[in-house]
């Protein structure tokens, strides 16, 4: 275990994984920039060769600290400019059937179990406001829901803060 004396924002970092050397953070933070990269490019950025740089790569796609390669679409530019959060409250016994919904409609970008008051937290983007009874009388057969439309984002979605080593 690697434990990091420094401060980065808020909070120090414990990096339980043996897979996070100095180099392999500088190759994480490149694929973060643009994960379109070259492995050559990418070996030429962090002072490796390709073959090399493509082995680190591998490795930390193994250990789990790269997930996936993602398509980042704007919504409104699909015809989905709204928003929301549904906080949902199940009813006894429902909270199985919750997530099987929430996986079942398109809509549904995210589902998260919470702590709280409410037991999901699921973000959806719909065309217009009117559908949003749609979505609401689906969730509502099997609990209460509380609902937020997103106004604006002054921090979109970005990938997570990297360790100093």
């Amino acid at each position: 275990m690697i434990q990091d004396s420094r401060k980065k924002g808020l909070f120090t970092y414990i990096s339980r994984n043996e897979e996070l050397d100095p180099v392999n953070i500088r190759v994480l933070e490149e694929l973060q920039r643009d994960p379109r990269l070259t492995m050559s490019e990418l070996g030429r950025r962090v002072g490796m060769s390709s073959p090399a740089v493509t082995e680190r790569v591998r490795r930390l796609e193994e250990a789990g600290v790269i997930q996936g390669y993602r398509l980042d679409l704007n919504p409104t530019a699909l015809g989905l400019p709204i928003a929301a959060y549904i906080r949902l409250r199940p009813d006894p016994g429902q909270l199985p059937k919750v997530a099987e919904l929430a996986q079942q409609i398109p809509e549904v970008v995210e589902c998260h179990r919470i702590t709280g008051e409410d037991c999901f937290i699921i973000k959806v983007y719909i065309p217009a406001i009117d559908q949003l009874d749609r979505l609401l009388d689906s969730f509502l057969l099997y609990g209460s829901t509380t609902t937020s439309i997103i106004q604006s984002s002054p921090v979109p979605l970005r990938p997570p803060p990297l360790p100093d080593l």
